[in-house]
């Protein structure tokens, strides 16, 4: 569309507008998003990059990053708490500074903001704070938040408006003003008793972190387990584990209806079995909803699935021509290092590429306290896909750094297939997970067999080293 037709926005009424012509726009500002932007911005291209408001993407403002900074709050007083136990002597019961905690985490967050905030400025794009909706094909009214309105068309189009809390449609939930995983880090106060309704990765999280915090929790679950996309046995395991912080787990309870009877008051969670709980505030930990609703994709030609996620293929491309689609949008699983290889993704097919997602070795962590990291299948993936399943199983605390920390809660699991030795897939619960698992990626994009990692020379006392004995559980097969 040459930038001198114009545009009538037939929603608002308005007076026909001049369209503004970029070869890329990008419609909310997520890791892909805005990682997409600043590369071809700096490669020369004329960029626009539209966000609604969150600077950064909602990693940074309201999800990896302020929780995380919660999480390491929560582990430094739970190891000052221990201090004795290591030789070091704290005066007075050590507590949470809800000031304190609240700086620390705002800090952290203001800082990365404004990080974000100069490297776009020095990309060269043009950066818009506004909301955006699709008029037709490529093209965009945005309303910016100063007021005014642009009208923006784009070669090629980039949608990257990610999620927001899903909240269910439970009686009395409105009334009960109950906290969701965004609004819970304005820490208004720390919760005397906290309910969490959803045992999933967000509900096992902040449990863990306010069981510490000193917060009595209960997590209200409808399904068998917590964590259901997990094996059955390592999702016990990290119950143990919540328990033993003082986390009540009420599994196959499905809350049924939420009442507050006086405002400000006690919140009482009724489940369909009959039975309730009772706490001083109440969590919806029940996943995530596409922010697609008011973008007007069907204008765009874009087509959206049953729950509202964008559809695309294995390249990343939507139905209509040109138009991409990146990160929780699209209905994958929602992790801001799978949003960053979208990115790479994109970038590559806009030059001509022919980048796919297919085969992707994605990790996770979950960062209860100890960490749950995962890769590749569990048991139960691996026998379904008719693998001879071989599994190693390890005690964290067989760890030689794990007892020099005093820090030996957990169980390392790897699944391996008994007719190649390779590892299929692995779940650690334990300390510095999250980081070791890194170690088992790279050994699986390698190919290696699991008698390599076995055998390798591991720096000692680390808790990678743990990896030489967890493979030594298969036995002496030298493969």
């Amino acid at each position: 569309m040459p930038s001198s037709e114009l545009v009538t926005d037939t929603d608002t009424d308005s007076d026909s507008e001049e369209v503004e012509e970029v070869d890329l726009l990008v419609v909310g500002g997520g890791k892909a998003g805005k990682s997409l932007a600043m590369d071809r911005a700096r490669a020369g291209r004329r960029v626009l990059m539209v966000e609604r408001d969150k600077i950064g993407g909602t990693c940074i403002n309201v999800a990896c990053i302020p929780t995380k900074a919660l999480v390491e709050s929560a582990r430094t007083l739970r190891l000052t708490r221990r201090a004795a136990e290591m030789g070091v002597a704290v005066e007075g019961e050590p507590t949470v500074a809800l000031d304190l905690l609240r700086r620390h985490k705002e800090t952290v967050v203001a800082g990365m903001v404004d990080a974000h905030r100069d490297m776009f400025a020095e990309s060269g794009m043009d950066f818009v704070l506004g909301t955006a909706r699709f008029l037709a094909e490529r093209t965009v009214a945005i309303d910016v938040a100063d007021g005014s309105r642009r009208f923006v068309s784009g070669v090629d189009v980039v949608i990257n408006t990610g999620t927001s809390p899903a909240v269910p449609d439970i009686a009395g939930l409105d009334a009960a003003e109950a906290w969701t995983s965004e609004t819970i880090l304005q820490l208004e106060r720390i919760p005397e008793s906290l309910l969490i309704i959803g045992g999933g990765y967000i509900g096992c999280e902040f449990a863990s972190m306010f069981a510490t915090f000193g917060t009595a929790v209960t997590i209200v679950h409808g399904g068998a387990q917590l964590l259901p996309r997990e094996d059955p046995d390592v999702a016990e395991t990290v119950a143990g584990a919540l328990r033993s912080q003082g986390v009540e787990v009420r599994l196959g309870s499905r809350a049924a209806s939420v009442d507050r009877p006086i405002p400000g008051g006690r919140i009482i969670v009724a489940m369909a079995d009959g039975s309730a709980v009772e706490g001083s505030d109440l969590l919806v930990a029940t996943g995530r909803a596409p922010v697609t609703a008011e973008l007007g994709l069907d204008s765009a030609g874009v087509e959206v699935t049953e729950a509202g996620f964008v559809e695309v293929d294995d390249h990343l491309r939507t139905t209509a021509p040109h138009t991409w689609a990146a990160g929780d949008v699209t209905g994958g699983m929602q992790f801001t290092h799978l949003s960053w290889h979208d990115f790479r993704v994109i970038r590559e097919n806009l030059s001509g590429g022919d980048a796919a997602t297919t085969d992707r070795l994605v990790p996770y962590t979950v960062f209860t306290t100890p960490e749950l990291a995962r890769v590749g299948l569990t048991e139960t993936e691996a026998r379904a896909r008719g693998h001879r399943v071989r599994v190693a199983t390890l005690a964290t605390a067989a760890i030689p750094r794990a007892k020099t920390a005093r820090d030996t809660v957990g169980t390392w699991k790897a699944v391996v297939d008994g007719d190649t030795d390779l590892i299929l897939g692995a779940a650690l619960f334990g300390r510095d997970s999250g980081e070791v698992v890194t170690a088992l990626q790279m050994a699986m994009l390698g190919g290696l067999r699991y008698q390599q990692v076995r055998d390798a020379v591991i720096t000692h006392p680390t808790m990678g080293e743990g990896l030489n004995l967890l493979f030594d559980a298969l036995g002496g097969d030298d493969g």
